[in-house]
């Protein structure tokens, strides 16, 4: 971007929120007023204030977010089908042996199924979102779920089932990008890390509950052992898409349609009186409101489009390229191995069911995690969360893979499974949770749906890669690397330490038109938490 062009903008935000000396009109002042009141308003405001002056919006965060459960729910039960003998018999082959089991090719497909469904939904929502609302295209896409589980319920052959699996992934990808964007924007500052992390609570979730199921099917041997779990997943789309409807519409959507009047009202909607604040909700609404209008002004000054394209022009490429990496890195730094952690179980000698309640042991130090990374996130950024994890993760994964190299006895087998366990801990309070902050807020508010797809989809490419090759290093057949299968994440965790050190900028306590101009005056990222805006601004 040109320098000359940033620093007009810069004085002209200077001049906007400060300089009482122009001669503008009442109405003019009054909104320069707003702007400066709800801009002190999102620095002052505390986690306590913001939960009362704000139960509102926290509710509908939180029902929105509910979505996401069914996507790592399906993914986590198609995983365990495999070893279902009821699916086996109806999908698979039979052995000569007399059993059954699912064709390695099928595996992958019926895996692969989902997260291509997912790349296209989250890309779509990229368009629908913006063009219609969050609201209105989570309603949608829970009613077209309703139809798509019908393919996976009945489906009579593996065929159909990988059909029904790619449909069901297209709402899975509209939610898994709508929830984050949609909770970024009806909340303040002060919530804004806590309620778009609950989005990854909600998928540790969906595998908790996926593998309460599993465990509690497994000696089910008719064709409900199967069909049951798939079933369980209408539960879901058929009450969120009715309470939806009385959802309120994104007020930073809202203001991008030209109807700021209607987004004054949705302010009001998700507003409460609080004893805090002695100002009326209409008064808060429409200083609120002004700060929206401030910050969409400034990046259409800064020349910030609204297409694909933009992402990848100027400023905006950066802050992509923040927002792709740093979420991607969940799927890298446990790159064939986390989504395989029962096979360690089973080398350290734990029977199959043993090893599947570990499994179900994972999940939960995941959820304790993301639970943990609220009170840390009160005293830590998100850069020094992110940062620190990877200098825990990648180490853990190194340990893992070398220790390989030793001979192998069931004494290193433990502790291989016993460092991954502390691995799924850290992983849980840094990595799982921080990408889902980092990504709503690195993001130009204009922008802010489409570098959300963007990022979130560079976390599935990721993971269709994983499923083709992880098997093969793992297979006894194949690769057979057992631990050393740990060591491409632990090099990959380790470039990706190098690269957040250099390029992840600190986010925690900014306004989003802040942010823009730290983007604008391409700020190194380590300056991001130190930069102090001059009075004026």
């Amino acid at each position: 971007m040109d320098p000359e062009k940033v620093e007009k903008v810069l004085d002209s935000h200077v001049q906007t929120v400060n300089d009482d000396s122009l001669d503008v009109s009442e109405k003019e002042a009054q909104r320069r007023q707003d702007v400066i009141t709800a801009t002190k308003d999102e620095h002052n405001l505390t986690f306590l204030q913001a939960m009362r002056k704000y139960r509102k919006a926290v509710m509908w965060s939180v029902i929105a977010s509910m979505s996401t459960i069914m996507e790592s729910y399906d993914i986590q039960i198609m995983g365990g089908f495999f070893a279902y003998p009821s699916f086996q018999k109806k999908y698979g082959i039979q052995l000569p042996n007399g059993k059954y089991s699912i064709p390695a090719p099928w595996q992958v497909a019926l895996k692969l199924g989902p997260n291509i469904g997912l790349v296209i939904g989250v890309f779509a929502n990229g368009w629908l979102a913006e063009k219609y609302g969050h609201k209105r295209v989570m309603i949608a896409a829970h009613l077209v779920l309703i139809g798509t589980i019908f393919a996976t319920f009945f489906a009579p052959n593996p065929e159909v089932l990988l059909v029904g699996e790619i449909l069901c992934g297209l709402p899975w990808g509209i939610f898994a990008a709508a929830a984050p964007s949609y909770a970024a924007e009806i909340v303040p500052m002060a919530l804004r890390g806590y309620l778009t992390t609950y989005v990854n609570l909600c998928w540790v979730m969906g595998r908790l509950i996926a593998t309460g199921v599993l465990k509690g099917l497994i000696g089910y041997t008719s064709q409900w052992g199967y069909r049951i779990p798939f079933a369980l997943q209408w539960m879901w789309p058929a009450p969120l898409a009715v309470i939806m409807c009385f959802a309120p519409d994104s007020p930073w959507w809202l203001v991008r349609k030209g109807r700021s009047e209607d987004a004054q009202k949705t302010l009001e909607r998700l507003l409460s009186t609080s004893e805090d604040d002695p100002r009326t909700m209409s008064e808060t609404s429409r200083q609120f409101r002004a700060m929206i209008e401030q910050t969409i002004q400034t990046e259409k000054d800064l020349n910030i489009g609204t297409n694909y394209a933009e992402c990848f022009r100027g400023t905006n490429r950066r802050r992509t390229e923040v927002a792709c990496i740093c979420w991607a890195g969940q799927a890298v730094v446990g790159f064939a191995i986390q989504n395989y952690i029962t096979y360690f179980f089973t080398l350290a000698g734990l029977s199959p069911n043993d090893a599947f309640k570990m499994t179900l042991g994972t999940f939960s130090l995941a959820w304790v995690g993301t639970v943990s990374s609220w009170f840390v996130s009160a005293r830590c950024g998100r850069r020094a969360m992110y940062l620190t994890g990877l200098s825990t993760l990648a180490p853990i994964m190194w340990a893992v893979g070398l220790a390989d190299f030793a001979p192998s006895t069931s004494a290193l087998r433990w502790a291989q499974s016993s460092l991954l366990l502390v691995w799924f801990a850290v992983y849980g309070i840094s990595l799982g949770p921080v990408p889902y902050a980092v990504a709503t807020e690195v993001s130009a508010s204009r922008l802010r749906i489409k570098t959300i797809a963007m990022a979130r989809n560079s976390t599935y490419f990721i993971q269709i890669l994983n499923i083709v090759v992880a098997p093969y290093m793992l297979n006894p057949q194949n690769g057979n690397l057992k631990g050393k299968a740990a060591l491409p994440a632990a090099f990959m965790s380790t470039c990706l330490l190098v690269w957040a050190f250099f390029r992840l900028p600190e986010t925690r306590g900014r306004t989003f038109e802040e942010l823009d101009l730290l983007f604008a005056q391409k700020l190194p990222a380590r300056k991001f938490k130190s930069h102090k805006f001059e009075e004026a601004e």
